[in-house]
C-alpha cells in the first residue's frame, strides 16, 4: 500500500510539471522533503535559464543546500515526476539523499536500473532507497500531451 504522504508530495511535484509545461519547458516537478516538512521544489527551466544542468531535480537539490545551509540532504526524500537522468542521479547520490520516489519511468534511458548496477559495481558507499510508479499515470499522461503537443505543432510548422 502507497504511502499517504509519498501521494501528497508527488501530486505537489506533478504540480510543478504543469508549471513547467506552462512555460514550454518539458514538465518535470520535484519536490524535497525532510521530515515531511518541504524544503525546497524545482521543475524543469532549461530554456528559461539557458542552462542544461537546470532540470527539476538539480534545482530542488541547489535550493534544498541555499536553505538549509549544507550541501548534504541528509534524511530528505526526493519526489520527481519521471526518472532522473544520470546526471540527476550523480547529483542526488553526492547529496546524500536517503529517498528517491519517482512517478514514470525514463523508458528511453533506463537510468535507475543502469545505476543501481554502477552503484554495486563501484561499490558506491551512499546506497538510495528507491521507490516508483507513485501517481505513475497521472505522470506519464502530463508528459505524454507535452510531446504529443510539440509532435502536432512541429507538423502543422512542416506542412
Amino acid at each position: 500500500m502507497t504511502d499517504p504522504s509519498d501521494l501528497y508530495w508527488m501530486h505537489h511535484a506533478l504540480l510543478l510539471a504543469y508549471y513547467a509545461q506552462y512555460h514550454r519547458e518539458i514538465p518535470i516537478g520535484a519536490v524535497l522533503v525532510i521530515h515531511n516538512h518541504l524544503i525546497s521544489k524545482g521543475w524543469n527551466q532549461p530554456i528559461r535559464l539557458n542552462d542544461p544542468t537546470a532540470h527539476a531535480e538539480i534545482v530542488a537539490l541547489r535550493e534544498a543546500g541555499r536553505v538549509i545551509q549544507n550541501y548534504r540532504l541528509v534524511n530528505s526524500t526526493l519526489y520527481v515526476t519521471m526518472e532522473p537522468c544520470l546526471m540527476c542521479f550523480g547529483a542526488i547520490i553526492h547529496s546524500r539523499v536517503k529517498r528517491l520516489v519517482y512517478g514514470t519511468s525514463n523508458t528511453k534511458h533506463e537510468t535507475i536500473r543502469t545505476l543501481k548496477y554502477i552503484q554495486e559495481t563501484l561499490k558506491v558507499h551512499h546506497h538510495i532507497q528507491i521507490e516508483s510508479g507513485i501517481l505513475e499515470k497521472e505522470c506519464k499522461i502530463v508528459l505524454n500531451q507535452f510531446f504529443r503537443y510539440q509532435r502536432i505543432k512541429k507538423t502543422n510548422l512542416i506542412s
